[in-house]
């Protein structure tokens, strides 16, 4: 089982369990559980006529007693509450609620229609909807362990508004902090209820929050909720890892050059979908479009590929579609014209797949040209991946003059310099603080000197630049030695090293210790791997290359949100500013 499955399972014994016309209430955070892994077509074939967000439910009185309100939501208070008043004065005939909960009791499930909710509830909660449901109509509770965002087969996400919770400074102890560890541990609870299976846990151990996080975890598995996470089974225990986002701070830094992680870097994707407004005028089915592994069959083989093998694609894309117009135009016959209006829903949507390819290959050719990206991630890929601090330093500081790079490149590529050469040239990195801060006034002073503190060397477990065992500098050399078949790719992520450890049985227990007494008992068949902080799609595509290799050891990836390095600059200034005021305050 994959994760969309799992989140695909939930969602249609969620609709079938419940017959006749139906709206479909959600919540922020459900609604994105949902749309990744159904499209709308999916939904009406349920008979789900209507769907609508459960804190907009108050602005409309209009009586719909003829629907059945299918609630899928969060057992947030907020939502509890917003519940509370639908149900003392209800819209539809019937409310079923679905909630990821604990085991209710059993008087308590009996009286109820159907409350449907993404997670745990406490009983305090299930009370307060007891006492509201003055009419009668909530037919019955139930729990759906769909409490993650089922992005790809081996990626998945908890979309978390506040991901910059995870940079601040030990000494800095939000009140936020806590809903952030607390919103991280639901997910992954949820995730491996959907599995049934309990994992052996270790975690980063330079990493506060990573700790935190496991601890917490693991507390909740083993001692609050035992009974829920005791499947018996006699396998092996999957193992997952939680790792923080600033042991590699280079990959969300980098721009990309595969396809789905390239179309987030420079337009952005939002929960598989892309919002193309803001480029011209396009037809109104086309602002907004889908980018599914599991809705589009362009798109699921073409993912991963370089940004030249895309555009070879999408001419045999279009070559393929004319062909298939130009059949259309010579219709002869009454048979030949039945034939295309039976066909023509197939048609349109060849006709909508190569017209969504096309723009968003144009769009992105030409960002690369006005940004001169293709000069500029030639830079930021030696630095990630070859040494040479003097030609490094020139090739930076001639970029940082060229007026043709844009602001966020300039940072990146001043940050990607320090990254790797903070203990070797602090006066040549001050020079280039110097120039950015000219050049590019508008981002917060000393910003890259913090992104130093949180994620720099001494922060840092992973061997980020290998090059501080013999085995990672021989890799290395090989690799310089071979050649790189395209310059602009060679950068690989830290998770795939870390992938590599697991599989061959070489990750240090003294730098990723297991929480508690519990071990590994032999090697895992299935390895989850969760970042602190968010993922990138480029790890996402290393863990379906690995995945590919069939090395006996699946990998499912996940992190709080889905970064580019527009977002992960966004969280690094948002910790910045926190962690300011609360050192002004001391």
């Amino acid at each position: 089982m994959v994760v969309v499955s799992a989140a695909r399972d939930y969602i249609n014994r969620m609709l079938q369990d419940i017959s006749g016309m139906k709206v479909l209430i959600l919540d922020s955070q459900t609604v994105s559980i949902v749309s990744v892994v159904y499209s709308q077509s999916e939904l009406l074939q349920k008979e789900v006529f209507l769907v609508e967000l459960v804190d907009s439910m108050a602005k409309s009185r209009e009586s719909m007693s003829h629907l059945k309100a299918v609630c899928f939501l969060r057992p947030t208070s907020e939502n509890i509450q917003l519940l509370r008043r639908q149900l003392l004065s209800p819209r539809f005939g019937e409310y079923h609620l679905c909630i990821c909960s604990a085991p209710l009791p059993l008087p308590l499930f009996v009286f109820y229609m159907l409350l449907l909710f993404s997670n745990m509830m406490k009983d305090t909660q299930i009370h307060i909807l007891a006492d509201s449901d003055e009419h009668e109509i909530v037919m019955q509770v139930q729990e759906y362990y769909a409490d993650f965002v089922a992005l790809d087969p081996y990626h998945f996400t908890l979309n978390i508004p506040q991901n910059h919770m995870y940079m601040l400074p030990a000494v800095v102890d939000p009140p936020g902090l806590q809903h952030f560890c607390d919103r991280v541990v639901d997910g992954l609870a949820a995730l491996f209820l959907s599995f049934k299976r309990r994992p052996v846990i270790r975690y980063q151990r330079t990493s506060d929050i990573a700790k935190r996080i496991a601890q917490e975890t693991a507390k909740l598995m083993y001692q609050q909720e035992s009974g829920l996470f005791d499947f018996r089974r006699t396998e092996i225990s999957p193992l997952l890892l939680i790792v923080d986002r600033r042991d590699d701070p280079v990959t969300p830094l980098l721009n990309q050059w595969t396809y789905q992680a390239m179309v987030h870097e420079l337009i952005g994707i939002q929960d598989n979908k892309v919002d193309l407004r803001s480029i011209g005028k396009l037809p109104k089915d086309q602002q907004e479009v889908v980018l599914s592994s599991e809705q589009d069959a362009f798109f699921k083989a073409n993912m991963h590929e370089n940004f030249g093998d895309i555009g070879i694609n999408i001419k045999r894309m279009v070559d393929d579609f004319q062909q298939v117009a130009k059949s259309n135009q010579n219709l002869q016959t009454i048979e030949d014209m039945a034939k295309f209006v039976d066909n023509y829903p197939e048609y349109r949507q060849k006709h909508g797949n190569v017209s969504k390819h096309v723009t968003l290959v144009t769009e992105m050719s030409k960002i690369v040209e006005e940004r001169k990206l293709m000069l500029v991630s030639e830079i930021e890929q030696e630095l990630a991946c070859n040494g040479g601090q003097v030609a490094a330093f020139e090739a930076v500081t001639k970029l940082l003059n060229n007026d043709s790079v844009s602001d966020i490149d300039r940072l990146r590529l001043v940050m990607l310099y320090a990254l790797r050469y903070e203990k070797e040239s602090p006066v040549q990195l001050m020079q280039l603080f110097n120039k950015l801060a000219s050049r590019s006034p508008k981002y917060k002073p000393g910003l890259v000197q913090f992104l130093l503190k949180q994620a720099g060397v001494d922060k840092r477990t992973g061997d980020l630049y290998g090059n501080r065992d013999f085995l990672s500098i021989a890799r290395n050399m090989a690799r310089g030695l071979k050649g790189v078949e395209n310059v602009y790719t060679q950068h690989q992520p830290l998770l795939f090293q870390t992938m590599e450890n697991i599989i061959k049985g070489r990750l240090r227990d003294v730098d990723y210790p297991f929480v508690g007494n519990h071990f590994q008992q032999g090697r895992p068949q299935d390895v989850f791997i969760f970042i602190v902080g968010g993922t990138t799609y480029e790890e996402s595509r290393s863990v379906a290359v690995q995945n590919a290799s069939n090395s006996g050891i699946r990998f499912i990836l996940g992190g709080s949100v889905i970064l580019n390095s527009k977002r992960f600059l966004k969280d690094l200034e948002e910790a910045q500013r926190i962690a300011r005021s609360s050192a002004n305050m001391v």
